[in-house]
């Protein structure tokens, strides 16, 4: 009966079942009891108010949107006092009291039994998270209805892990204990605390509701820095627990009444009114999971998407720091894209036996970075070289003279832009004056709809006369790529994206117009998506292998190929995260001793804001590979995880939060 109750209620809809599962997790006592009636709640929306959007899981979407924080940084919600002004405050009690977990310790994810996945990756155990959870629920239970408490060794719970799965205790608990060390790590707020406290000679003692013993917890803490303590009281050891307070009256019963006492801790209820229920002063520090996750999306694979958001939460919400937007921009939407499009190219580099990887300017300086970082080993295939789209269609015009006119004129047209602006960056201004008079208009006249057909047709008609303006410009650009690409037969060109056009033309100028010989392949962070016009213009080369793509492709995640909109600002707000300080490249020219010299458009944006934006991207790439050396192996960062935590950036709804962001942005349309 207990079992066909639990199937209509629970299993029949799966959105019902994953909803109240995460409701119920670790829950007990009257915690259990508030599950059920959100359960039978749950049930009432689904069959008698008709919500049937409730028939999918709550993190089923392909366009999982948060609201963002948009009132200042978000670590400006979790920014404290510093560790040693915390630490004077604290040393007026004799018994200075910490909880462990999310306090004293983090771990690498933002949900304690995601490190379970893990353990059953080392068993080849499928569907072992679960079967854990279910057991440690099971070994509670048992023990309340035989001793009256929910307090369980990890022991107890792997004498039911061995009945349920067939592995062996022994080996089990070794297992897991070996990677509940690899995965756990210093909160650096509390540490610089404690290494304050003793300064003042206090009785600091750990105090925490878990199933390792205080001999485990005592090594853990000592593994990752901290100090002896005076004193280790585990809930699984005295089988009294914070969450009844009974364990806080051992404490007291140990070292005695008459002393003052603060504890400090996460849980609201057990860290915070438990101890003030007992009298014991109590100073709650949020857990910075339960703060961060709200920001944090959840629709990624489940693994990854655990660790970039314990890596986020962890560092922004732990209150050490304050960091401003730009550095905040970097580090939570920015860091794990960098570094899976990392991975991406060292994948393919390594596959194809590419001899050269070159990062395009400008949205290669800070991948060039991230790149050397996670791969040192191959500094001298790596090298940041001169490249735009400007430079780019000048030098290829020969060929590509539909692209020419393309991005020349027909992308500026009815947008405001003066004849005199459209030669001046076609660096044709000397035929200007002819032009006028052939066609009767004006320099300052706009292009428009109605007269771009007069500067197609005048260009054409004097077309051997465009490509000599771009003749010591040829020869310039061969100059340079020729030192590039000395001894090379192959190179991959690294540039966001969007159409390819700027490994397509660099390959055409290095093997038909230089006769360089060096095949070039374009690996791009993102195609020309569906609601770009010409979205199949570069399709033939993805078919081909000359073009590929890291986020999104027709072939690959067509829901984000479908979602991507450069028309509201997408494409800027990715290559925000990239785009270097210096000003957009124009072109290689010839200097008086016939020497290659490169030369840039006037930077607009704000160089120190851009640098932060940066700092956090490499800060985030350096804390994914720290927890990566950890765990013991590479965790590869998929194209749909990447974008993920940019979904809710390109919101309608979080346009306040690119305020001031926006304005960074500069030469969209050449550069």
């Amino acid at each position: 009966m207990k079992l066909r109750i639990y199937q209509i209620f629970v299993n029949r809809i799966p959105g019902i079942r994953q909803r109240y599962l995460q409701k119920r997790q670790g829950k007990k006592g009257f915690a259990h009891f508030e599950a059920l009636l959100y359960l039978f709640w749950l049930n009432i929306q689904y069959y008698l108010l008709f919500r049937r959007n409730l028939k999918e899981p709550s993190t089923f979407s392909y366009y999982e949107e948060k609201t963002l924080y948009h009132l200042g940084s978000e670590s400006s919600l979790s920014f404290r006092e510093s560790p040693k002004s915390f630490a004077r405050k604290l040393s007026s009690y004799d018994i200075v009291s910490f909880d462990i977990f999310d306090t004293l310790v983090f771990r690498l994810f933002s949900s304690p039994a995601d490190v379970f996945y893990l353990i059953g990756m080392e068993l080849d155990y499928p569907d072992f998270r679960q079967l854990r959870i279910e057991s440690e629920a099971y070994a509670r239970r048992k023990k309340y209805k035989k001793y009256g408490t929910y307090e369980v060794t990890l022991e107890e719970i792997w004498n039911q892990m061995e009945k349920f799965s067939g592995i062996p205790k022994s080996a089990g608990m070794r297992i897991e204990l070996e990677w509940e060390k690899k995965c756990c790590y210093a909160n650096p707020y509390m540490m610089g605390v404690v290494r304050e406290l003793q300064k003042y000679h206090k009785t600091i003692i750990a105090v925490s509701d878990m199933y390792l013993t205080e001999h485990t917890v005592r090594n853990l803490l000592s593994s990752l820095g901290y100090p002896a303590f005076s004193r280790y009281f585990v809930s699984c050891d005295y089988q009294k627990s914070k969450h009844d307070g009974s364990l806080y009256e051992e404490v007291k019963n140990f070292f005695g009444s008459s002393l003052s006492y603060v504890h400090i801790g996460d849980n609201k209820d057990s860290d915070f009114h438990q101890a003030i229920c007992h009298h014991i002063h109590a100073i709650l520090y949020p857990n910075i999971n339960h703060t961060g996750n709200v920001y944090r999306p959840e629709d990624m694979s489940v693994v990854i998407g655990s660790l970039y958001r314990g890596i986020v939460n962890a560092w922004i919400h732990n209150g050490l720091s304050l960091y401003s937007r730009e550095y905040e921009y970097g580090f939570i939407y920015g860091g794990l894209f960098v570094l899976g499009y990392c991975q991406f190219i060292h994948h393919y580099v390594q596959s194809h036996n590419i001899e050269k990887i070159l990062f395009l300017s400008r949205d290669g300086a800070v991948l060039l970075k991230a790149y050397q970082r996670m791969y040192p080993e191959e500094s001298s295939k790596v090298q940041y070289v001169y490249w735009s789209r400007l430079a780019a269609l000048k030098l290829s015009a020969q060929y590509y003279k539909n692209d020419y006119f393309l991005k020349f004129l027909s992308h500026k047209m009815n947008q405001n832009y003066s004849f005199r602006r459209i030669f001046r960056e076609m660096e044709l201004l000397d035929m200007l004056p002819e032009f006028c008079r052939k066609f009767n208009l004006s320099p300052n006249s706009k292009l428009t709809h109605k007269n771009i057909t007069h500067v197609k047709k005048y260009l054409i008609d004097s077309w051997e006369k465009v490509l000599h303006h771009y003749k010591d410009q040829v020869t310039a650009g061969e100059i340079y790529y020729r030192s590039v690409l000395k001894d090379c037969r192959s190179a991959a060109a690294i540039d966001i994206g969007w159409a390819g056009s700027g490994a397509i033309m660099l390959d055409y100028a290095v093997n038909k117009l230089w006769n360089i010989d060096c095949h070039i392949t374009g690996i791009l962070a993102g195609s020309n998506s569906l609601l770009t016009p010409q979205s199949d213009a570069t399709e033939s080369f993805f078919l081909s292998g000359k073009l590929i793509s890291y986020l999104y492709s027709q072939q690959q995640n067509r829901d984000l190929w479908k979602f991507h909109d450069p028309s509201k600002g997408h494409n800027l707000y990715w290559e925000l995260l990239l785009g270097a300080p210096e000003g957009s490249f124009k072109g290689f020219y010839l200097d008086e001793n016939g020497n290659c010299e490169c030369r840039f458009k006037e930077s607009k944006t704000n160089v120190q804001k851009i640098q932060e934006i940066h700092r956090g991207v490499l800060d985030f790439v350096d804390q994914f590979l720290l927890a990566q050396s950890c765990i013991g192996c590479e965790l590869s960062v998929s194209g749909r995880d990447a974008y993920t935590p940019m979904l809710s950036i390109v919101s309608q709804k979080n346009k306040k939060f690119m305020e001031g962001l926006e304005e960074l942005t500069d030469d969209i349309h050449i550069g």
